[in-house]
C-alpha cells in the first residue's frame, strides 16, 4: 500500500509541476499524507535514487529536470471528467484542444482517414500522420479501413488499460523517427497486484449518446516477475440527428444586412424559419431569362398548396397532389426540407462497440536479465445510417413534362427527378487489432540494455451501402422508352424492374420491395495493414567530467509497413452510383536506422548556474521507398536558482511518406461546387480568374449550377516514385519555476515548427485554383486534371470530376505559446490542487505552392488563438471533489473570406460564420463506499452549453452547428458515474 501511495503522490507533484516528464516509481516524492518527513527521510537514505527513462530521452535519469516540455495525463482525469475513451482524455491537452481533431462524427458522410470511425490526435494541428503514437515507449501500428490508414486509431486501446499518458510537446525525429515531427505521445499502461472490477456510464438528459462501459482487471506479482490482464467492453449508442434540437434542421440563418432583422423565408406547415435542407421531387429548369425554374413537388402532408398547372406558367396538366416551390423567397420555404423521416433518423455519432483484451506479463530469467511481453486485441464495430439523392444525370438530367404521362405543358418546361435514399444508405465497420511485443531487458555492469520486437496487424471490413450503377442506367433508360422486361443489369445481375421516376412514393424514398433489390446493394471492402518493428539499444555512462557522468544512448531500429487495402467488387469497376470508383491500395516500406544520444554535464555550482547541461541526439535513417536522411537534436537545461530555470532545444525531423500517400489508388472524395473559380466569375476579383474562365467560353450567366450546393467528384491518387521525405525544424525555449516549498510552479514555454516539403494531396479546390490562375492558362497541366460539363444542357457548366495526387509541395508553420501554472496545498478544510493550462496559437499557415499566400488558420473556425483548462481539485475526510472548466477563444470566417455579406433573391444579406468564446463545466465527487468499493459521480457539461449557429453558406455545418469545430459539445448536459470494486 505504501508503494501505491508514493506513486499516486508522484504523479500528484508531477502534475503539480506542469513541466516534469518523469515519474520516479517508489520513489517518495510528495507524500505526507501517506508518511511522516521522518520516515521519508528515512527512505531517502536508504534507497538511492533510481535512474529511469523518460519519454524524450533514451538516456535514463533520475530527477524531473527534462530539458523539453512533457505533459502528463493521468487515468484519474477520465474518472473525474466522465471521459470514455483515450481520444477524449487526449483531447484534453491544448495540444490537441487548439486545432481539429479526426473524431468519428467526421465519418458519417465522408471519407475520413481510417474509415469509419476512426479516431486521432494531431498535436498542434500538423496532422496525425506527425505525431507518433508510442505504447509502453514502442510505436503502436495504425488502425482503421479503407486505403488512407496511417494513424493509431484511438478505440483501439481501453481507456481501462491507461495508467497515464506522456505528452512530448517537441519534435524527436532523431531518436524516434518518422512522424514524430510535431511530438510523442507515449501510453503507459497499468501495472501492479490485485484486481479490480469497474462498471461506468454516461447519460445524457436528453435521449441519445448514452455509453456504458464494464470492465476487469487482475494481476499478480511473484519472486521472479509478474502480469496482468484487462478485458474491457464499451458502448457507444450514437447519436441521431434528431436526438437534439440543433442538428435537426440547417436553417439558412440569414439577415437583413441593413436592419439586422432575420431573412429566412418560413415553412408554412411549421411557422418557423425554413430547414434549407437538400430535398427531393422534380428539379425544374428556368422557364426564361430571369425566371428562376425552382422545383416541383408532392404534397404528401395534404397541407393544401396550390397546384402546380396554377401558377406554373409551363404546366398546363399535372397529377394532383403537385405544387411548384422554390421560385422566389416566399415560395422557398415550400420547399421539402429537413423533416424527412430519414434525415431526422440520419446518424450524427455512430454506434460503436469496442471489445477489448489486454496482458502484459515480465519475467526475470536472471538476476541480470528479463523477459517482457505485451498482448492486446480489440475488435470494433462501428454503424452509421445517412441519406442521399440520385436522379437522372446519367442520361442528361432533365426531360421534358410533355413526355411525362399525366403530364402536359406548353414545351418550355424540363424537369429532372431527384430521388431520396433514406434507407439504403448506410454502413458497418469492423476493425480487428491486435498488437504483441516480446523483448529482453538486462544490465551489464552500470550499463542497461533493451531489445524488443513488435507487430501490430490490423484486419479490417468495410460494408458500404450502394446504388448499382447499371441498375440505375438501366431505370434511367426507360424514361427514353428503352424496355425493361428480361434484361439482366452487367455486373451486380440483377433483373430489370420497371422503375416510375415520377411516383411520389419513390421520389420521397419508398419504392417497392422489388425495385429495393433491383437498385441497391452492399459492397464490402477489406484492409489489412501489418507492421513489424524491431528495436535495440544500451544505455548507460560513458566516463566522468568534474561535473558529473556524461550519459549515453546507441541503438539500432528496423521497421517494415506493409498495406493492402481491397475495396468492394462494386467499388472497384466503379459500379458503385455517384461514388465512383477505388483501386486496390498496396504496397510496402522498409526502414532501417541507427541512432545515438550524448548527455553532457557542461558547469555546475557557478553564479547564476546551478547547473547547466546539453543533450544531444543523432538519427541515421534509411527507407527503401525514396532513399536516406539524418536528423539531429541539441537541448540545454540550465537551473539558474532560486527556482528557476530555462530550457531550450532546436531539432530536425523528417516523415518519410505515409503507405497510402506512395500507393493510394483512386480515392474519391467530394467538394462544393463552390470550389470552383468560373462559378459567377463575372464578379470575382482576381482579373486572371475573369479572364481565363472567358476564354474558356463560360458565359457571365454562370451564376448557379445544378448541385452547385451538392459535390463534384475528387478523385486522389499516390505519388508513388516522385515523393521525398517532409523535413522539418523545431526550436522551443522556455523557462520554470517552482517554489521552495513546493506548493506553487509555472511554466512558459514557446514553440516554432517549420516543415517544408509538405507531401500534399493536390486536388479539389487546389488544382481548380491553380489552373484559373495559371499566368498560361493555354498551357497549364493542372488544367487537364478535371472534366466540366460544356453547357449544352440548360446551361449547365458544373464540374464532374477533379483528380489529383500527392506531391511535396507545401510549407506548413505553427507557433505559439504554452503556459503551466499549479498549486497545491493543504488548510484546514482540506488538500487542494489546482491546474491551469493555457495555449496562445501565434501562427499555424500553410502555403501549398510557392506562389500560393500563405493561409493562416488561427482564429478560424476549429483553431481558436486561446485554449485553456482549469483543473481544481479538493481532498477533504474521505471525499474528492474535482471542478474542471475548459474554455475556447472566439473564431471567426470573415478573414478567409474578405466580406461578411452574400446576396439572397437579390437582397444583400448578412451571413454569420463566427463563434463566441465557449466555456465547458464538469463537477465530480467520489468517495469509498467501503475498503473495497470507491464511487465516482458527476455532471458533465454543467450548464448545458449548446455548440453557437452559423449559416450553411459559409462553413460546413450540420443543423447549423459548425462541423469541423471538434471542441464543440455534441451531446450536451449528462450525468456519468464509475464504480469499482477492489479484489
Amino acid at each position: 500500500m505504501i508503494e501505491k501511495s508514493y506513486l499516486s503522490s508522484s504523479i500528484r507533484t508531477i502534475m503539480m509541476a506542469g513541466f516534469g516528464s518523469v515519474l520516479l516509481a517508489g520513489a517518495p516524492v510528495y507524500a505526507q499524507d501517506q508518511a511522516s518527513e521522518e520516515e521519508q527521510d528515512e527512505a531517502k537514505q536508504e534507497e538511492p535514487a533510481e535512474k529511469i527513462l523518460v519519454t524524450g530521452s533514451r538516456i535514463r535519469t533520475d530527477g524531473l529536470d527534462n530539458p523539453t516540455p512533457v505533459e502528463i495525463i493521468t487515468a484519474e482525469i477520465a474518472e473525474e471528467q466522465g471521459l470514455n475513451t483515450l481520444g477524449e482524455l487526449l483531447r484534453t491537452s491544448t495540444v490537441a484542444a487548439g486545432s481539429d481533431q479526426l473524431i468519428s462524427a467526421y465519418s458519417v458522410g465522408y471519407v475520413t482517414n481510417g474509415g469509419s470511425g476512426a479516431e486521432s490526435i494531431s498535436m498542434r494541428g500538423l496532422g496525425a500522420n506527425r505525431t507518433l503514437v508510442l505504447l509502453n515507449g514502442r510505436r503502436a501500428g495504425p488502425a482503421g479501413t479503407r486505403g488512407a490508414v496511417s494513424a493509431f486509431d484511438m478505440n483501439a486501446l481501453p481507456i481501462s488499460v491507461v495508467e497515464r499518458v506522456e505528452i512530448l510537446k517537441d519534435g524527436a525525429s532523431s531518436l524516434y523517427g518518422s512522424d514524430a515531427v510535431a511530438g510523442v505521445i507515449n501510453i503507459i499502461t497499468k501495472r501492479g497486484e490485485g484486481g479490480q472490477v469497474n462498471v461506468s456510464g454516461t447519460q445524457p438528459f436528453e435521449k441519445g449518446g448514452e455509453r456504458f462501459r464494464v470492465n476487469a482487471t487482475y494481476g499478480e506479482a511473484f519472486d521472479r516477475g509478474s502480469w496482468r490482464v484487462v478485458a474491457d467492453h464499451n458502448v457507444n449508442t450514437g447519436l441521431q440527428r434528431k436526438d437534439r434540437d440543433y442538428f435537426d434542421c440547417s436553417q439558412r440563418y440569414l439577415f437583413d444586412y441593413d436592419t439586422g432583422q432575420r431573412f429566412d423565408p418560413i415553412d408554412p406547415e411549421t411557422g418557423d424559419y425554413h430547414c434549407s435542407e437538400s430535398g427531393f421531387g422534380l428539379w425544374h429548369a428556368s422557364i426564361a431569362p430571369g425566371v428562376a425554374g425552382g422545383r416541383i413537388q408532392y404534397d404528401y402532408n395534404d397541407f393544401g398548396y396550390t397546384p402546380v398547372s396554377e401558377t406554373n406558367p409551363g404546366v398546363d396538366m399535372a397529377p394532383e397532389g403537385w405544387y411548384w416551390a422554390g421560385y422566389d423567397r416566399e415560395t422557398d420555404g415550400y420547399m421539402d426540407g429537413g423533416g424527412h423521416p430519414g434525415r431526422l433518423n440520419a446518424t450524427m455519432i455512430p454506434r460503436t462497440t469496442v471489445s477489448s483484451v489486454y496482458g502484459q506479463a515480465d519475467y526475470d530469467l536472471t538476476d541480470s536479465i528479463s523477459l517482457y511481453g505485451e498482448l492486446l486485441h480489440s475488435r470494433r464495430v462501428t454503424k452509421s445510417e445517412s441519406v442521399r439523392q440520385f436522379w437522372t444525370a446519367d442520361i442528361g438530367g432533365y426531360v421534358p413534362v410533355n413526355s411525362v404521362e399525366g403530364w402536359s405543358g406548353n414545351g418550355t418546361s424540363y424537369v429532372m427527378p431527384v430521388h431520396y435514399n433514406a434507407k439504403h444508405y448506410g454502413n458497418k465497420t469492423t476493425v480487428d487489432y491486435s498488437r504483441a511485443v516480446i523483448g529482453l531487458e538486462g544490465a551489464i555492469g552500470f550499463w542497461n540494455w533493451d531489445i524488443s520486437y513488435q507487430r501490430s496487424h490490423n484486419s479490417g471490413e468495410y460494408e458500404q451501402d450502394i446504388i448499382f450503377r447499371d441498375s440505375m442506367l438501366m431505370a434511367q433508360y426507360q424514361l427514353l422508352g428503352v424496355p425493361c422486361e428480361g434484361q439482366v443489369t452487367e455486373f451486380s445481375n440483377r433483373e430489370c424492374v420497371t422503375y416510375d421516376w415520377f411516383d411520389p412514393s419513390n421520389i420521397y424514398g419508398n419504392p417497392s420491395q422489388e425495385a429495393v433489390d433491383f437498385l441497391f446493394g452492399i459492397d464490402t471492402g477489406n484492409t489489412m495493414y501489418r507492421q513489424d518493428t524491431f528495436d535495440a539499444y544500451i544505455t548507460g555512462d560513458l566516463f566522468n567530467l568534474p561535473e558529473g557522468p556524461v550519459g549515453a544512448a546507441m541503438g539500432v531500429y528496423w521497421q517494415r509497413d506493409e498495406i493492402d487495402d481491397t475495396p468492394g467488387i462494386h467499388t472497384r469497376n466503379g459500379n458503385s452510383w455517384g461514388l465512383t470508383g477505388a483501386g486496390i491500395t498496396a504496397g510496402s516500406a522498409l526502414t532501417r536506422a541507427v541512432y545515438a544520444e550524448f548527455q553532457l554535464p557542461l558547469l555546475r555550482d557557478l553564479p547564476m548556474i546551478e547547473s547547466l547541461d546539453l543533450t544531444a541526439s543523432g538519427r541515421w535513417t534509411d527507407v527503401n521507398v525514396y532513399g536516406s536522411d539524418t536528423t539531429y537534436k541539441a537541448s540545454m537545461n540550465w537551473s539558474i536558482g532560486h527556482g528557476f530555470r530555462v530550457r531550450a532545444s532546436r531539432g530536425t525531423s523528417f516523415r518519410a511518406p505515409a503507405l497510402y500517400e506512395l500507393y493510394l489508388e483512386n480515392q474519391t472524395g467530394f467538394i462544393g461546387q463552390t470550389a470552383d473559380p468560373c462559378l459567377n466569375w463575372v464578379e470575382s476579383s482576381n482579373p486572371r480568374i475573369r479572364e481565363n474562365c472567358a476564354a474558356e467560353g463560360i458565359p457571365e450567366s454562370y451564376t448557379s449550377a445544378i448541385g452547385s450546393g451538392g459535390s463534384m467528384t475528387s478523385i486522389t491518387g499516390g505519388g508513388a516514385g516522385q515523393l521525398a521525405a517532409e523535413t522539418s525544424v523545431s526550436e522551443g525555449i522556455g523557462i520554470v519555476y517552482t517554489s521552495p516549498e513546493g506548493t506553487f510552479a509555472a511554466s512558459v514555454d514557446y514553440y516554432d515548427v517549420v516543415i517544408n516539403d509538405q507531401i500534399s494531396s493536390v486536388a479539389g479546390s487546389a488544382v481548380l485554383s491553380q489552373c484559373y490562375t495559371s499566368e498560361d492558362f493555354a498551357n497549364e497541366p493542372f488544367c487537364d486534371q478535371f472534366d466540366r460539363r460544356d453547357g449544352s444542357e440548360d446551361g449547365d457548366w458544373s464540374i464532374i470530376e477533379v483528380r489529383g495526387g500527392y506531391l511535396n509541395t507545401a510549407e506548413q508553420v505553427v507557433r505559439g505559446i504554452d503556459f503551466v501554472v499549479t498549486y497545491q496545498d493543504s488548510f484546514e478544510f482540506g488538500d487542494i490542487r489546482v491546474k491551469w493550462d493555457h495555449t496562445n496559437q501565434i501562427q499555424r499557415s500553410f502555403q501549398r505552392f510557392a506562389t500560393d499566400e500563405p493561409s493562416q488558420y488561427i482564429g478560424r473556425i476549429g483553431s481558436p488563438r486561446h485554449i485553456g483548462s482549469i483543473n481544481t481539485t479538493l481532498n477533504r475526510d474521505d471525499w474528492s471533489y474535482n471542478w474542471n472548466v475548459t474554455y475556447y477563444d472566439k473564431t471567426d470566417e470573415y478573414d478567409y473570406y474578405g466580406f461578411d455579406d452574400t446576396t439572397y433573391r437579390d437582397n444583400k444579406v448578412r451571413f454569420v460564420a463566427e463563434t463566441p468564446v465557449y466555456v465547458l463545466h464538469s463537477l465530480s465527487a467520489s468517495t469509498e463506499l467501503s475498503n473495497n468499493m470507491e464511487v465516482t459521480f458527476g455532471i458533465a457539461n454543467l450548464f448545458d452549453k449548446q455548440p453557437p449557429k452559423v449559416s450553411p453558406a459559409a462553413v460546413s455545418v450540420v443543423g447549423n452547428v459548425p462541423l469541423f469545430a471538434s471542441q464543440l459539445d455534441y451531446l450536451g448536459r449528462r450525468a456519468f458515474f464509475n464504480l469499482s470494486y477492489n479484489f
